[in-house]
């Protein structure tokens, strides 16, 4: 199962979102820069919140256009 996670680099700063198996080891790389890249760049070493959703789909289902609408500008 995966977890989603949200890092920040400081209260109202950036925000970097995640998914990963292993939730423990993942915010230890970001916490020591271990792996290059957007939170390495951007200092994001601050878990601010996590979750492991009960579905695969339920992980994604919070942020892509089919969970908001159907695009149409009506709710569903």
């Amino acid at each position: 199962m995966a977890w989603v996670y949200i890092m920040a680099n400081r209260r109202f700063g950036t925000l970097y979102v995640g998914a990963t198996s292993n939730l423990l080891r993942r915010v230890w790389q970001h916490k020591n820069d271990v792996l290059p890249g957007f939170t390495r760049k951007n200092q994001c070493h601050l878990l601010v919140w996590f979750e492991e959703p009960r579905t695969r789909t339920g992980r994604y289902s919070a942020s892509t256009p089919s969970s908001i609408g159907s695009g149409t500008g009506k709710s569903r």
